[in-house]
């Protein structure tokens, strides 16, 4: 017969065959075998109350719940605080269209739908800023008060179309101003307004991140603000409106420069190229007292050249506008900044309506 080519089967005995996972432990013998060559594994058990990382499956980490923006949140988005730099323009511009009047004729609604422009503009350009730094992750750096976008609070888009509102409504505003003033001319001024706004940090090249946001806000929130309301008003812009908005002017830098030493650290990190972070700290602590000093320079025409028998009082905003310099002149966190960032607003307020109100009565 022939024999079978089928190969002979081996036995596995279970006791030798590794177990995947286990640990290497020798098994013991009787006394009449030798230890075996080949220990055998056996799984060892996990400690008892061991909880694995991040408390899910696998050790993954929670993800974290990010809180929806609330009514609050929105409000703070707009950034209350500084629309003082709105407000004041708008008065001296109104208060100087009384004085180029003869305090004849008194335009309230144009001088209101002034202020809806100012307003807009500046709630609008708050609200697009939060939009183009968050989704260039610039406010990722953020260690000041949180933005919507950058927080995850709210959508860009929603944040986008918030903006693009109050855009519209200064708009709106400003084309009805355009319509009873009779200065179509002025069309072209609001338009430039808008793409200004805009462009301050958004845009592929915005202005702000090449340290011009300064420049700009003086132009635009100080003499064209005051200038323009006076034109609308009074047909003409006298020396009493350009000096108005050359302090005013001062003013809103001071507020954006206190704005940016708080963030000058993370602006770095982030790209951001603010005029602070171009200069240098120092620098910027000596041209936030300039500038918050200076437009009481300006005050001194009104109280010894033109003659405005209360424009003195308005020296008595000094109370607020010193502290804010020696805070800024010596601050070491962006706490102290921010005070001086609310004090920097607060004295545009009163210096602005103060101001108009000498002027004006």
């Amino acid at each position: 017969m022939a024999r079978n080519s089928r190969p002979q089967q081996r036995r596995i005995d279970p006791s030798k065959t590794p177990v995947k996972g286990a640990v290497r432990e020798p098994v013991k013998q009787s006394s009449k075998q030798k230890i075996a060559e080949t220990p055998t594994y056996q799984k060892k058990a996990a400690p008892s109350g061991t909880k694995r990382k991040g408390g899910r499956p696998g050790g993954r980490s929670p993800v974290p719940v990010v809180q929806r923006a609330t009514a609050m949140d929105w409000i703070a988005g707009a950034r209350i605080r500084t629309l003082a730099l709105s407000i004041a323009p708008v008065a001296l511009g109104t208060a100087a269209a009384r004085v180029a009047s003869g305090f004849e004729d008194w335009h309230w609604v144009r001088a209101l739908l002034c202020l809806a422009v100012a307003l807009g503009l500046q709630i609008g350009v708050n609200f697009a800023n939060d939009y183009s730094d968050g989704i260039r992750g610039t406010d990722n750096h953020r260690i000041g008060p949180s933005r919507l976008t950058g927080s995850g609070a709210a959508k860009p888009r929603t944040v986008l179309t918030v903006a693009l509102f109050f855009f519209v409504v200064a708009a709106a505003a400003g084309v009805i101003v355009v319509v009873r003033s009779e200065q179509y001319w002025l069309l072209a001024v609001g338009a430039a307004c808008i793409l200004a706004a805009w462009f301050y940090t958004g845009g592929k090249h915005p202005y702000g991140y090449y340290g011009l946001g300064e420049l700009f806000v003086f132009i635009f929130f100080g003499v064209v603000a005051t200038a323009g309301t006076t034109f609308v008003q009074a047909g003409t812009v006298n020396l009493e409106s350009w000096l108005g908005g050359v302090a005013a002017g001062f003013l809103a830098c001071a507020v954006l420069m206190a704005n940016n030493l708080r963030d000058l650290d993370q602006d770095r990190v982030a790209g951001k190229r603010t005029l602070s972070v171009l200069v240098g700290e120092r620098v910027s602590r000596i041209l936030f007292v300039t500038f918050i000093l200076a437009p009481f320079v300006v005050l001194y025409v009104f109280v010894f050249v033109q003659i405005y028998e209360n424009a003195y009082l308005v020296y008595f905003a000094l109370l607020l506008a010193v502290p804010a310099a020696i805070i800024v002149a010596t601050a070491k966190t962006p706490r102290e900044f921010l005070l001086a960032l609310k004090l920097a607003s607060l004295t545009a307020l009163v210096f602005g309506v103060g101001l108009a109100a000498a002027i004006a009565f």
